[in-house]
C-alpha cells in the first residue's frame, strides 16, 4: 500500500503564551527565535503535579518573558516544570534548560552527547574567530568578501544564547523506555543534524516526538564546521533515516521541533532521503567543472545564498562535498589561499 501523503491538522500554531492540546495531557507551545527561521516548538507533558517540557527554546529574553506567562497566568500555571528532557544540543532547543532547572527544580534528561556538547561549548568564548576556524573558511571556499567581514565580527558564542546548564542529568540511550505524560516511549536516536539526537516513540498511541531530526517540509542543516571538518552529516542523516525508517506508520501524529504536527510519517521520510541524494547527484553533476566549495550553492539549495544563511549554507554545502569524497565520488586538492578544489572522481 502506498504512503500517505503528508498533512497537519492544523492551520496555525499557538500564539505566544498560548497552547493547543495535541493530544490529551499534551501541549504545543510555540517561542520565537531571532533569525531567518523564526520559531521553535516546545511540547510540555501533563504529569499530574508537574509538567515534562521537550525542548525549552532559546535563551532570550523575550523567550523568557513569554515562559514566565505561561507558568504565572498561562496555559501552564499552577503546578511547575518538573522534567527537562532535551531532543539535541542546539541552543534553541535547550537554551533554557539550566534556567527552567533554576527557576522551577526540574530534572535533566538528555544523551550524553548532546550534554556534553552543550556544556563544552558553553566554555568557548570567542571574541574573534579563532586561527582554526579562519583555516577552516578559507578551505570552505569562502567568499572573499565575506571572510574579510567576519573575520572582525565577533563569532556566535553558544554562551550568548543559552543558560548554564548545571552538573547532573539524567542519560538516555537508544531504545531506553521514558514514562512521561501517563505514556511510555521508546528512545530512538538519530545522526546528522545533531550527534545523538533523541527522537521519542510511543508505545500505546500513534505519537512521535520528532525534534528536528522528524521535519514535515524544512530539512534541518547537515553542517560542517571547524571542530570536525572532515565530517559525513549526510552520510549519519541518510543512515538515520534508513534506520528510523522501519518504525514509523501513517498514522503517527509527529510532533516536530519547527513546523506544525503532521502525519505521513513514511512518506517524509523518502521525501527527506530523496530530497539529499538529488542534491548529491546535482552537486556531482557540478563537479564536472572543477569548483571551490563557495561555489558550489546553486545546485544544492538551487538559488544563491547571502546575508545571514551564508555561513550555514556554506557549513552544509562542505558536508555534502564531503559525503562525496568519503564514498568515493569527488576529489579534493588544495588550491590558491588554501581553498580546496573539488572534481568529480
Amino acid at each position: 500500500m502506498d504512503a500517505q501523503p503528508i498533512r497537519s491538522p492544523w492551520e496555525a500554531a499557538p500564539g505566544p503564551g498560548e497552547a493547543t492540546e495535541v493530544a490529551p495531557g499534551i501541549l504545543w507551545l510555540r517561542l520565537p527565535l531571532p533569525m531567518k527561521l523564526d520559531h521553535v516548538n516546545v511540547f510540555a507533558l501533563d504529569e499530574g503535579d508537574s509538567w515534562t517540557v521537550i525542548d525549552t527554546g532559546i535563551g532570550t529574553p523575550k523567550a523568557r518573558a513569554i515562559w514566565e506567562q505561561l507558568l504565572s497566568d498561562g496555559p501552564l500555571a499552577g503546578k511547575p516544570v518538573g522534567r527537562v528532557v532535551l531532543t539535541h544540543h542546539h541552543p534553541d532547543h535547550m537554551g533554557l534548560a539550566g534556567w527552567l532547572m533554576a527557576g522551577q527544580g526540574a530534572s535533566l534528561t538528555a544523551t550524553r552527547t548532546a550534554w556534553l556538547l552543550a556544556r563544552m561549548l558553553q566554555l568557548d568564548v570567542q571574541a574573534t574567530p579563532r586561527d582554526e576556524v579562519r583555516l577552516f573558511w578559507r578551505r570552505a571556499g569562502m567568499d572573499p568578501a565575506f571572510y574579510r567581514e567576519y573575520l572582525t565580527q565577533r563569532p556566535f558564542n553558544f554562551a550568548d544564547l543559552t543558560s548554564p546548564l548545571p552538573l547532573g542529568f539524567e542519560r538516555i540511550c537508544e531504545g531506553d523506555r521514558l514514562h512521561m505524560g501517563g505514556r511510555d516511549w521508546v528512545v530512538r536516536i538519530g545522526h546528522g543534524h545533531a550527534p545523538h539526537h533523541a527522537t521519542f516513540w510511543c508505545e500505546g498511541e500513534p505519537l512521535v516526538l520528532g525534534g528536528d531530526q522528524l521535519l514535515p517540509s524544512i530539512s534541518p542543516n547537515l553542517g560542517v564546521s571547524a571542530t570536525e571538518p572532515d565530517a559525513d552529516p549526510v552520510g549519519e542523516w541518510l543512515e538515520s533515516c534508513d534506520r528510523l525508517s522501519q518504525f514509523a506508520r501513517d498514522d503517527q501524529l509527529v510532533l516536530p521541533g519547527h513546523k506544525l504536527p503532521f502525519t505521513g510519517l513514511p512518506a517524509r521520510i523518502v521525501q527527506m532521503i530523496d530530497n539529499h541524494t538529488s542534491a548529491l547527484e546535482r552537486l556531482h553533476t557540478h563537479l564536472a567543472t572543477p569548483r571551490r566549495g563557495g561555489e558550489c550553492f546553486m545546485p544544492l539549495f538551487k538559488r544563491e545564498i547571502t546575508g545571514d544563511a551564508y555561513v550555514l549554507a556554506l557549513a552544509e554545502t562542505v558536508g555534502h562535498l564531503n559525503h562525496l569524497l568519503l564514498t568515493g565520488r569527488a576529489t579534493r586538492e588544495p588550491g590558491p589561499d588554501d581553498a580546496y578544489i573539488w572534481r568529480q572522481a
